[in-house]
């Protein structure tokens, strides 16, 4: 490939899916560094994920939402609150289709950013109707605390329209300010603050470099730009990825690059030292393995205020893949499907009793993400077989949000019931989960 091609491959879906594919392949022949594949406990996971789908849906799938951060701002810990709903019947909220998607991606969007791994003791406390109600420290209470903030104008540069996210505003934002949002203090500590804000920023500076995209500096401008280019109302998705990608591009961090350009930021992308040794003939980039998880989180944010409130279509075409993140992973070595070896005991710094700490560059880690991608799409299919529907019927994100995800969550709790915590912790930043 050239150097150009090269990086074009990295940032697309295709290159998750396929780089993905060869570390878990390594993975199943047993020549990765740190994994082992046990095919047998994968009926065991495929049963698990099918009977929360029965619990929780019946055989009602259509009605099962796609993984998205629309579901977050519902809550039910005290009775069913929807927030989303709440906000559309705001005065102040836009009347038309396309304003209306654009106020959604606007929000949708920062609360992404700001939904990374808050750590174990942070929880947020919210007030209705005079009743206080505490919200832990996972996405559920990022999401509450980020639409406080929208409905508050805190990513507005306009006190007389608040309802918006602004480049002006995001330029605007410390670590010290998003604290006091996100009530943050020493008694209660989060984790990776100053890499949330830092994106927040970042995504304030990125808006005001593509005008051309963004023309009045807001996330949800992103609709003007992609009208023009629509036929009979169908966004293919490979046409948002691509602008999404060009939008956020230089907020990610410059972990990794490719040394013939070094200029451009690859984003969520790791070295593999298991599929390096792999190669019989080696080319630059190709020991690394994409995940973009931040990136398809927001690309399945995203879509659904499009579909539901612009009224577009989305053509999919091949899809985007599972989310390599902890609890999609930690489904996997919380049923033993997959199961860890060879880590030095600077990774245990609490015990070997105790789950193992990295750092997402960990060989370990891009290994588990990449046996993730493969195995989220195993246990789509085996769930679709089992259940008796097509993937198209029951698609994998709908798979993502009521069984997976969810599921990995719920063992975690059996397993850990002290934290809830996930087989292996992850040293967050706020810029990669």
């Amino acid at each position: 490939m050239t150097p150009t091609s090269t990086l074009a491959y990295l940032r697309s879906l295709t290159a998750v899916r396929e780089r993905s594919t060869e570390v878990f392949n390594l993975i199943e022949s047993g020549k990765s560094d740190h994994w082992d594949w046990h095919a047998d406990k994968l009926p065991v996971v495929v049963d698990f994920c099918a009977n929360l789908l029965s619990r929780d849906f019946g055989s009602d799938f259509a009605s099962i939402p796609p993984h998205c951060r629309r579901n977050h701002f519902t809550t039910t810990s005290s009775g069913t609150i929807d927030r989303i709903a709440a906000l559309k019947a705001d005065p102040r909220f836009p009347t038309t289709p396309v304003q209306q998607a654009r106020t959604l991606i606007d929000l949708y969007l920062a609360s992404v950013l700001l939904d990374a791994g808050a750590g174990n003791t942070w929880t947020y406390r919210e007030v209705l109707q005079g009743v206080e109600v505490w919200h832990g420290g996972r996405s559920e209470g990022l999401a509450v605390a980020s639409f406080h903030m929208f409905c508050g104008g805190a990513f507005s540069s306009d006190p007389n329209d608040p309802l918006r996210v602004d480049s002006t505003a995001l330029k605007a934002l410390t670590a010290a300010k998003l604290a006091q949002h996100l009530q943050v203090s020493e008694a209660n500590p989060m984790s990776g603050l100053e890499g949330r804000a830092n994106l927040l920023i970042q995504l304030g500076a990125a808006l005001d470099a593509r005008r051309d995209i963004v023309r009045d500096g807001r996330p949800g401008d992103i609709l003007f730009y992609l009208e023009p280019q629509l036929t009979d109302n169908v966004l293919p998705l490979t046409l948002f990825w691509d602008t999404l990608f060009a939008l956020l591009a230089p907020i990610w961090p410059a972990r990794t690059t490719l040394p013939s350009a070094p200029g451009e930021v690859l984003g969520d992308v790791w070295p593999c030292p298991s599929l390096a040794r792999a190669r019989t003939h080696r080319e630059e980039g190709d020991d690394l393995v994409p995940f973009h998880k931040l990136t398809q989180w927001l690309c399945y944010s995203l879509l659904e205020p499009i579909e539901s409130s612009a009224g577009w279509r989305v053509d999919r075409g091949a899809g985007q893949t599972g989310l390599p993140e902890y609890r999609n992973g930690g489904l996997l070595v919380d049923h033993g499907l997959l199961t860890v070896r060879d880590l030095p005991d600077s990774a245990y710094p609490n015990g070997r009793d105790a789950p193992p700490v990295l750092a997402p560059s960990d060989p370990a880690v891009v290994e588990w993400r990449a046996a993730t991608v493969v195995a989220l799409d195993k246990i789509h299919e085996g769930i679709c077989t089992k259940l008796g529907v097509t993937t198209q019927q029951l698609q994998l994100a709908q798979v993502l949000e009521a069984s997976t995800w969810k599921g990995g969550r719920e063992i975690a709790k059996v397993k850990r019931p002290e934290t809830g915590g996930p087989p292996i912790e992850i040293i967050s930043d706020g810029t990669v989960f």
